[in-house]
C-alpha cells in the first residue's frame, strides 16, 4: 500500500493550511538539510576510533600504589 496522487495531494493541502506558502521553502530547504547532514554522518561512522587507550606505565605505577 503506497500513496496515491490523491493522497500526496491532501497531504499537500493540509501542509499549506498548517504552514503558509511562505514557509514551504524554508521547511523544504532544512529537511534536506537534515537528511544530507544524516547521510553524511551514517558514511563517516567508518572514521571513528573507538578503541581503548592503553595507559602508560607511569599511570599504572601510581594506581598500583594507592
Amino acid at each position: 500500500m503506497g500513496f496515491s496522487i490523491t493522497h500526496l495531494i491532501i497531504l499537500l493541502v493540509i501542509v499549506l493550511i498548517i504552514f503558509g506558502g511562505q514557509r514551504l521553502p524554508e521547511i523544504g530547504s532544512a529537511l534536506g538539510k537534515s537528511i544530507r547532514n544524516f547521510k553524511k554522518s551514517l558514511s563517516d561512522m567508518d572514521d571513528i576510533d573507538v578503541t581503548p587507550k592503553v595507559e602508560s606505565k607511569k599511570e599504572e605505577n601510581i594506581s598500583s600504589k594507592s
